[in-house]
């Protein structure tokens, strides 16, 4: 009986890394939103937005972090907006 159960086990623990994590989806996209605020805004805000709508299509259960991670992913592409109107240029530094 005791080979059955680790059999099983095994083959279940196969199965669950064969297969994306949604909740795990949404969670990087907040992060990515958040740290997009920072620094690379450009690359960070679409991939928190792509990921955040992945996990939302795929029915994650942290719904609250996937639409957090689509706003900031949103919100790091408008302060790269503004901070470009502001600066003429799509880069932007910290120093005068």
């Amino acid at each position: 009986m005791e080979f059955t159960a680790s059999a099983s086990a095994s083959a279940s623990a196969r199965a669950r890394t064969g297969t994306r994590d949604p909740d795990g989806t949404a969670v990087a996209s907040f992060v990515l939103g958040l740290v997009g605020l920072l620094v690379f805004n450009i690359f960070l805000g679409p991939a928190a937005m792509v990921l955040a709508s992945l996990a939302l299509r795929r029915g994650t259960g942290r719904r609250g972090r996937a639409l957090l991670g689509l706003g900031l992913g949103a919100a790091d592409l408008v302060v790269l907006a503004v901070l470009a109107s502001a600066d003429g240029t799509v880069s932007w530094s910290l120093g005068g």
